[in-house]
C-alpha cells in the first residue's frame, strides 16, 4: 500500500528514497511491482503492474487501447479529506522516457479515467497521469458532498500532480526535468485552475476550450433548454438548425477574413446576421424550409444568451453564430432527455438531486449557485503573476464554432489578463491564445479540426525559448484523420486570424495573419466573472 502526502511533494520524496526501483527484473520479473511496497500518507496504491507492448484493456471498459509501448501502470486512490475518493492512473514508459511529466485532463463531470489521454502521452514518451477528479461513479451522484465538489473544482488535479511526480521519481530514481499539463473542456478548467491556484505544479500548460467560468457556462445550458421548451413548439429540429446555419453562413462566411468557399466562420463576432431575414411560417407548420414564430422567438433568445431578468445583466455569453447545427450544440442542449443528465450536476449539488430546471430563477437562484459553488468551481482569477514569475508558459486554444463552451468566454478571459498585465506584449511573454476557425468543441466541427501540434509548440517555448507564432491546423474528411485531409490553414496568436490572400484555398500559403476587426464579444457582467 502506498500513501502519498498531497500537501508535501518533498515529504513524499523523502519517504520514497528508501525504495530502490532498479530497472532490472525483480523476483516477479516486473520492476513496476516494487512500487507497491512503499508506504506514504494519504494514498492507496490499487495496482502496480508491468503492461507489455501492444494492446491494453482498461478496467471496466469494452474499448481496448492499441499501439502502446511497454509501460508501468500505477493506479491509486487519494484521500486529502475523509470524504475524498480521487482515483488516478499513471503510465510510465518502460524504456524511452523523455524525462518529462504530463498531467492530462478529462471532460464533462469527470468520474472516469481518460485512457485516451494516457495513451497519447505514453506514446510520446511522457510519464503520464490522469484523474477521475473524485466524482466516480458520476457527478450526478455527489449531492451533499462539498469536499468532492472542491476535489472536482481544483483539488483532485493538484493532488494527482503531487502524487504522480512522486511515483515517477520513485520509478526512475530521478525527478522529471519538466512538467506539462494538457486538457480541453473540463480539462481546460483544470488547466487554468492549475495556473491560478497551483502555479508551481507545471512548467507549461495547454488549455483547450476551458470550462473555467463553470457556474455561468452551465446557466447557458439551462437558458437554451428553457428557451426551447418553456413554450410548446419552441424546439428546433435538426433540419431547421441546418437551415439557420446555412443562412448565417450565406450572409457572413468568407466575408470575415476567411476564404470565399468557407462553410464556417473565421470571426463570428464580425457577423451581423439579422434573424428577421429567416423564412417564417405559421405555428404548427411542419416544414423544414422555415421557422415558426415560436421557433424564431426561441432562436432569438438563444442568440441573446442568459441575462438576469431583474437587472438585465449578462450572466454568460451565447453560442457563437454559425455553430447552431454543430455537434453538442442546440440539438443536444434543447433535449430534456439529454441535457439535464449530462449538464446539470452542479445544480443537483446546490439545490438537491430533484432539481427542476423549469423553476430555476436566473436572478435569485443564480446568486445562490455562485455563492455556494463559485469559489471552488470557477477559475476566473486573472492574477497569473506567480505562474509567470516562475517562467512557466500557457497556451490556450478554442474553436470559433464551439456551441458547448463558446470561444467568446476564453477570449474575454484572455483580454482581462491582458488588462492586468498591462497589454498584449507583456501577456504574450508567457500566455498566448489561438482562435481556431470553424473548430467545434475541442476538435471536429465544420472548419479546422485542430490547431496543429500545440503540445510540441508549448514544450519548445518553455525549453528552447522559441515563442509559438504561426501553427498549421488541419481539417479532415468527415472530421476523421484516417479518411484524409480536406485542407490545412495557418492559425496565429490572438489578435491575429488567418486572412485569405489568393490562390488555392486548401493551401496554408494562401493566408496571412491579420488582426481581427475590433469587434467586442458579448461577455458576462462583472458580478458573473468571479
Amino acid at each position: 500500500m502506498i500513501k502519498i502526502a498531497a500537501f508535501s511533494l518533498a515529504a513524499a520524496f523523502s519517504m520514497l528514497s528508501a525504495l530502490s526501483i532498479a530497472q532490472s527484473a525483480t523476483s516477479t520479473g516486473c520492476p513496476c511491482a516494487q512500487l507497491a511496497k512503499a508506504r506514504i500518507p494519504q494514498a492507496t496504491i490499487t495496482a502496480a503492474e508491468c503492461v507489455p507492448a501492444g494492446t491494453f484493456s482498461p478496467p471496466g471498459s469494452t474499448q481496448p487501447v492499441t499501439g502502446l509501448p511497454a509501460f508501468c501502470r500505477v493506479a491509486a486512490v487519494l484521500k486529502p479529506t475523509p470524504d475524498s475518493h480521487i482515483r488516478i492512473e499513471l503510465w510510465l514508459p518502460e524504456t524511452g522516457w523523455n524525462e518529462r511529466f504530463l498531467g492530462t485532463g478529462t471532460g464533462g463531470g469527470a468520474g472516469y479515467i481518460n485512457y485516451g489521454s494516457l495513451a497519447m502521452g505514453l506514446r510520446k514518451g511522457f510519464a503520464t497521469v490522469n484523474t477521475d477528479m473524485g466524482t466516480s461513479p458520476g457527478a450526478n451522484e455527489q449531492t451533499g458532498h462539498p469536499e468532492k465538489w472542491a476535489d472536482f473544482g481544483h483539488r483532485a488535479t493538484h493532488e494527482m500532480t503531487v502524487a504522480g511526480k512522486a511515483i515517477t521519481e520513485a520509478y526512475y530514481q530521478k525527478a522529471a526535468r519538466t512538467a506539462y499539463f494538457s486538457g480541453c473542456s473540463t480539462g481546460g478548467q483544470q488547466a487554468l485552475m492549475e495556473s491560478q491556484r497551483y502555479p508551481d505544479d507545471y512548467d507549461g500548460i495547454l488549455a483547450g476550450a476551458p470550462a473555467n467560468n463553470r457556474t455561468h457556462l452551465h446557466t447557458g445550458f439551462v437558458w437554451i433548454l428553457r428557451a426551447t421548451n418553456d413554450i410548446p413548439g419552441g424546439a428546433l429540429p435538426k433540419a431547421k438548425l441546418d437551415l439557420v446555419t446555412r443562412a448565417v453562413l450565406s450572409a457572413c462566411a468568407g466575408k470575415d477574413g476567411g476564404a470565399p468557399g468557407d462553410r464556417f466562420l473565421t470571426n463570428p463576432a464580425a457577423c451581423r446576421f439579422d434573424p428577421e431575414t429567416l423564412p417564417v411560417c405559421p405555428d404548427g407548420t411542419d416544414d423544414s424550409t422555415c421557422l415558426t414564430k415560436t421557433q424564431l422567438a426561441a432562436l432569438k433568445k438563444i442568440w441573446q444568451g442568459p441575462v438576469n431578468p431583474r437587472t438585465g445583466e449578462r450572466i454568460y455569453t451565447p453560442i457563437p453564430l454559425g455553430s447552431e447545427s454543430v455537434a453538442a450544440g442546440i440539438d443536444m442542449q434543447q433535449n430534456p432527455a439529454q441535457a439535464p443528465h449530462a449538464l446539470f450536476y452542479q445544480y443537483k449539488w446546490a439545490f438537491g438531486k430533484d432539481f427542476d430546471y423549469k423553476t430555476f430563477d436566473f436572478d435569485r437562484n443564480q446568486d445562490q449557485l455562485d455563492a455556494l459553488l463559485g469559489p471552488v468551481l470557477n477559475a476566473n482569477s486573472t492574477d497569473l503573476s506567480a505562474f509567470k514569475n516562475k517562467g512557466s508558459k500557457l497556451l490556450m486554444y478554442t474553436g470559433t464554432a464551439d456551441p458547448l463552451v463558446p470561444y467568446q468566454d476564453a477570449l474575454s478571459y484572455y483580454e482581462r489578463v491582458m488588462g492586468v498585465q498591462g497589454g498584449l506584449r507583456q501577456t504574450q511573454d508567457f500566455f498566448r491564445l489561438y482562435l481556431i476557425p470553424g473548430m467545434g468543441h475541442c476538435s471536429g466541427g465544420p472548419g479546422l479540426n485542430d490547431g496543429g501540434d500545440m503540445l510540441t509548440a508549448l514544450i519548445e517555448w518553455k525549453e528552447k525559448g522559441t515563442a509559438p507564432r504561426q501553427l498549421v491546423g488541419t481539417a479532415y474528411e468527415s472530421g476523421d484523420a484516417k479518411k484524409g485531409i480536406r485542407f490545412r490553414r495557418p492559425v496565429y496568436p490572438y489578435p491575429l486570424l488567418p486572412a485569405y490572400k489568393s490562390g488555392d484555398e486548401t493551401n496554408p500559403e494562401s493566408y496571412e495573419g491579420v488582426a481581427q476587426p475590433d469587434v467586442k464579444v458579448k461577455e458576462p457582467a462583472g458580478r458573473y466573472l468571479k
